[in-house]
């Protein structure tokens, strides 16, 4: 979807957005109500036993550790944390659920009415988007269906269908927001930065693309003024951050044009098509599904003093916006640079430890690098700075290096390019390809003497006005020293003789 024709319809438009962001808790290492391990992967339905298949005669016992996390999910975004809540049974049939229910919670969740505050554009025009949270509330993961056959990851046209339990009863915890997100890139900040919300209490790892963090999204649009909601459409199958916001940016056009040309939204579940980029109809929703809620008979209600509360809160490591602060504060970043390492889990401890080698002085260098060459090179081959050969002591010594005047910026980029490919050191690439810098003053005025007396007519020029002249001089030094003079150290020497 052309990023224009998006511009142009919520001129007149106003996106509706609110999320329903399911996450696995892996870090529970054991199913929500039985033993059995939270592991991706591994052979078909084994890891099951009689609770998590819903065989007669099997109880529920709840984990204790995923009821602690979601409490501490809910403390770092600010929710309220229910004094009494409990699991609910949430009926209805689907192939990959064994038990024809889930155990999910309805009108008591553990937590409640919290928010998330997205920085949004740069300088003059930066704001923040305040999201609100309906809820987070705690239930089991369904298994997985395989559909064979058919069109890939749809039942139509498949010959038959194969079920793996290994991922039911799975702990997965629910975020709904409030419907307060406007854009698709609201949208795509706010699940980044709940995931590295999630990554830095370490509840989950967050895979998108194992399924351990599942994003869905209700998408409606109206006309600019107006308050009314309009029909909803559900969207699901985004399993990336990028496919969020392409979905959504689809969606929302894909509305107005309907309506602009005379028909209607139809409140449905759509799915995004990566390959085609587009969402299609999977299910009608004109009915709401009558999930016939119940309080699990097998479990008592959950009360929560405020003594447990504030002992799970003192387990709170520092979040990404306490992070921003104290980068702002403590490296004397600007509020950019601040945001997106402290919004990068890895990319924040990489930081830091530069710094620490660096030196706390040169925290903005170690920062331009990191922003510049090093996010480039990430982007470039589609990896995690910790599976890239670059270390936080490669990036200290490359700015030591350029601030020595050991090497020039331009060289600099050079050794950048050669340690990302070798993983040698930076000084190492200096020495081997002979790159150090000349900065001798001695050395430097004997070359720039003689540049001078070999071109009195430039000379003349210059001093008769032509100052663009000194390029010229900068670079026959430059070429007689393959480079190495210190550029800083030249235009000083030439600027003397010169003027003198």
């Amino acid at each position: 979807m052309a990023k224009d024709r998006l511009a142009e319809v919520l001129e007149e438009w106003e996106a509706v957005i609110g999320l329903e962001i399911h996450t696995e808790l892996t870090a529970t290492n054991t199913k929500m109500f039985c033993g059995c391990p939270v592991e991706f992967g591994g052979e078909p339905n084994t890891r099951v036993c009689p609770v998590c298949l819903g065989l007669p005669g099997a109880l529920p016992v709840p984990n204790e550790v995923a009821i602690e996390l979601t409490v501490l999910a809910g403390l770092a975004t600010e929710c309220e944390i229910a004094p009494r809540s409990q699991f609910h049974r949430k009926q209805y049939f689907y192939p990959d659920m064994p038990k024809d229910y889930q155990i999910s919670q309805y009108d008591l969740p553990f937590c409640q009415g919290g928010h998330i505050d997205v920085e949004m554009g740069e300088g003059d025009d930066s704001y923040t988007a305040h999201v609100g949270i309906t809820r987070i509330h705690l239930e089991e993961d369904t298994g997985k269906m395989v559909h064979v056959g058919g069109a890939e990851g749809r039942l139509a046209g498949a010959t038959h269908s194969l079920v793996d339990f290994n991922r039911a009863g799975t702990p997965l915890i629910e975020l709904v927001t409030e419907p307060d997100i406007r854009t698709p890139e609201v949208a795509r900040r706010f699940a980044r930065k709940l995931r590295t919300t999630w990554l830095t209490l370490g509840i989950s790892d967050c895979n998108m693309e194992e399924g351990s963090l599942r994003v869905d999204a209700n998408v409606s649009v109206r006309r600019r003024g107006e308050t009314e909601l309009g029909t909803k459409a559900e969207v699901k199958n985004m399993n990336s951050f990028k496919a969020l916001h392409d979905a959504l940016a689809f969606e929302i056009v894909r509305q107005v044009e309907e309506i602009e040309r005379g028909g209607r939204v139809v409140q449905e579940t759509r799915h995004w098509d990566a390959g085609a980029k587009r969402t299609s109809a999977l299910r009608s929703k004109e009915e709401a599904h009558d999930y016939r809620y119940f309080p699990e008979p097998d479990m008592a209600p959950f009360e929560f003093s405020q003594e447990y509360v504030e002992c799970v809160r003192e387990k709170l490591p520092e979040l990404p916006d306490a992070k921003k602060a104290r980068f702002a504060t403590d490296y004397a970043l600007p509020s950019h640079d601040a945001t997106v390492l402290a919004n990068d889990i890895e990319m924040a401890a990489f930081f830091e430890e530069a710094v620490a080698a660096a030196g706390v002085e040169r925290s903005k260098l170690v920062s331009n690098w990191m922003l510049g060459e090093l996010s480039a090179l990430l982007n470039a081959e589609g990896i995690a700075v910790g599976e890239s050969r670059v270390t936080p002591a490669m990036i200290a010594e490359i700015v030591e290096l350029v601030e020595g005047g050991t090497i020039s910026s331009k060289q600099a980029k050079e050794v950048f390019a050669e340690m990302a490919e070798s993983g040698d050191a930076p000084g190492a690439i200096v020495e081997l390809q002979g790159m150090k810098q000349v900065s001798d003053t001695g050395e430097l005025e004997t070359i720039v003497e003689r540049i001078l007396e070999a071109n009195p007519d430039e000379v003349a020029r210059y001093r008769e006005g032509k100052k663009g002249l000194m390029g010229f001089f900068v670079g026959q030094v430059m070429k007689e020293t393959r480079g190495q003079a210190n550029p800083q150290v030249v235009n000083d020497l030439l600027a003397r003789k010169l003027e003198g």
